[in-house]
């Protein structure tokens, strides 16, 4: 995978304090990653202590401060605990980035309750956890952000994905809804909608079998997403380049949730044209 050089200037977010769940992998630990490299300070937090100890080898080993709590985000107590270790390590906490998260495939008539619970128990109760436990360390900033990390799935019908439709939507809801009650403390709550990010787990299990190139070849930009592309997007929404910018929810996926299926594809549109060219002459 190609890594673009940061259009972002390197102390974008200097001394910045983020903590950020899920962050040992996938799209989580490359918004980790590119963050420390514009100067913030990284408390990652995950469920697997050994992923986490990887994960932060990787960033101190580029001089990035990074520490880790292993933790549950749908425990409200381990979500106090994992703010609390923040504090006690950085002196305090200035972004929040929620992207634990859990899915796979599965028909509806087949998801058994507790598939549905797990998903919406640590998507959307996890989300819910952590911007609560932050919430009295986030206030005491005039710039702090909420990022959350949702989907694009719940914007059409999407099969076997509806518990994490219900999740994402969820996300949304509560980002939009959090942005209007905690503006006025200075917090922005804004979310990213990523699509179809190559290389990721999330693609591993619900793109399998080579449907990476068919997705490839849908998207309007004709390429998949990269976990540099989501990260750049979360550089921004919580830099002071968008501290107008709350409430709302950022696609980034090349516009491949705008693609209806193409009943008429070009060669047809363009023999039919022919047709009626020639008919018109005649």
């Amino acid at each position: 995978m190609n890594t673009k050089q940061s259009p972002f200037r390197q102390d974008l977010l200097q001394d910045k304090v983020v903590l950020v769940t899920g962050g040992g992998t996938g799209i989580c630990y490359e918004i980790a990653q590119e963050m420390g490299r514009h100067g913030a300070r990284l408390m990652l937090m995950g469920r697997r202590r050994d992923v986490l100890e990887k994960a932060c080898q990787n960033l101190t080993s580029q001089g990035i401060k990074a520490n880790f709590f292993a933790g549950d985000v749908r425990q409200y107590s381990e979500a106090e605990q994992a703010v609390k270790a923040t504090l006690e390590h950085f002196g305090g906490l200035s972004i929040l980035v929620n992207g634990a998260a859990g899915n796979f495939l599965c028909p509806t008539d087949v998801l058994s309750a507790n598939g549905f619970k797990t998903v919406i128990d640590i998507d959307i109760n996890g989300t819910f956890n952590m911007c609560r436990a932050s919430f009295e360390l986030l206030k005491k900033n005039t710039t702090s952000v909420i990022l959350n990390i949702s989907a694009t799935l719940h914007y059409q019908g999407t099969p076997m994905q509806a518990h994490v439709m219900a999740a994402k939507a969820g996300i949304d809801a509560l980002g939009r809804n959090l942005a209007c009650e905690w503006g006025p403390f200075g917090i922005r709550v804004v979310t990213i909608a990523p699509g179809a990010i190559e290389g990721t787990e999330g693609m591993r299990r619900l793109a399998p079998l080579g449907a990476s190139e068919k997705i490839a070849a849908e998207v309007p930009l004709r390429r998949m997403g990269t976990t540099q592309d989501i990260a750049h997007a979360a550089l921004f929404l919580s830099s002071e380049a968008a501290s107008y910018i709350t409430g709302e929810v950022l696609v980034v996926d090349g516009a491949q949730w705008l693609v209806k299926p193409n009943l008429v594809s070009r060669e047809m549109w363009e023999k039919f044209s022919a047709m009626e060219k020639a008919q018109k002459k005649n």
